[in-house]
């Protein structure tokens, strides 16, 4: 650079570095901080060691082990992974519909204006509070025992029973079926954007001579769209990821046809001590979700409606 060039570059205002941390904003990130530290400290950085962990051999007896790839590729040659896979997409695509389903039903139920809904809305949705926990998992396992209430109730009509969670044909379904009895949290949900939908609309399908069916397909399930959309999500995430129902009713038996991915990837993490390859099974587990994710909001523009300011939809 010759002399008159540097003396211009010298003569040029310097732009100083700002922080985005100044006088108007550092009160908002004095709020935030118990909940970023938090993030940064139990979110953000046990997914960046599940990460690096999955690259690695690691037992929690020794330090990781840089392996590259292996762990992923091991995946191709185990026949367990791809039995808990194919049982779990089994579970979602069965469970996913009949949840959403049967919570759109019960939502439907409730959004009457009767005397003591409130009490029925609450009675329906308590179990659900609970739904999830090992008391009632623990409970499903002695109503589907061979001397359980299922079959109690078979036997009193003369229909021999059956071990429901002891036979490779019905086990998965009983999981299915605790599955969609949790449906409270998306029941309301259902609920609430029933609420949502103008009286107008159905008032002028029964003008133009629509009966109860032509108003749920053409008024209920459109304006319903975003929040079916919502929900369905929401529901796939949730399957993908069941492990306690069959932890404690099933333990992935019997001959694995209840083995879900969750609960491979919860053996081969502390019961084997494969810390590395169980991270590499949740990194994959994530990506599928995603996929299927990623696959939803592309489709939703097919069948999701989203009322603008014009009255259209987008």
């Amino acid at each position: 650079m010759n002399a008159p060039a540097a003396e211009t570059m010298r003569a040029l205002p310097k732009k100083k570095w700002k922080s985005p941390i100044g006088k108007e904003t550092l009160p908002g990130y004095i709020f935030i901080s118990p909940w970023l530290i938090g993030f940064l400290l139990l979110t953000a950085w046990p997914i960046g060691q599940s990460l690096y962990l999955s690259f690695t051999e690691y037992s929690m007896l020794s330090a990781p082990q840089w392996i590259g790839t292996a762990n992923y590729e091991r995946m191709w040659s185990d026949a367990t992974f791809w039995k808990s896979l194919r049982v779990t997409f089994t579970f979602v695509l069965f469970a996913v519909p009949l949840r959403l389903a049967f919570s759109l039903l019960v939502a439907m139920l409730l959004n009457r204006a009767m005397r003591g809904m409130n009490l029925y809305r609450t009675l329906i949705y308590f179990p659900s509070l609970i739904g999830g926990s090992v008391a009632v998992a623990a409970l499903w396992r002695n109503m589907f025992g061979v001397d359980g209430y299922i079959n109690s109730i078979l036997g009193f009509f003369g229909i021999p029973g059956m071990g429901w969670i002891s036979h490779p044909d019905t086990a998965l379904y009983t999981l299915i079926l605790l599955n969609t009895w949790q449906f409270g949290s998306t029941m309301v949900i259902f609920l609430a954007g029933l609420k949502q939908i103008p009286t107008e609309l159905y008032e002028a399908a029964s003008v133009d001579g629509a009966g109860p069916v032509r108003k749920f397909f053409n008024v209920t399930l459109p304006m319903l769209s975003p929040v079916m959309f919502f929900n369905l999500v929401l529901t796939v995430i949730n399957s993908f990821q069941m492990f306690t129902a069959a932890f404690i009713i099933t333990k992935g038996g019997p001959v694995q046809s209840t083995y879900m991915y969750a609960l491979f990837l919860y053996e081969k993490a502390f019961k084997h001590y494969q810390m590395g390859y169980a991270s590499a099974l949740a990194w994959v587990l994530l990506a599928i979700v995603g996929i299927l994710t990623a696959i939803n909001f592309l489709a939703s523009k097919y069948w999701v409606f989203y009322e603008n300011e014009g009255g259209g939809k987008r």
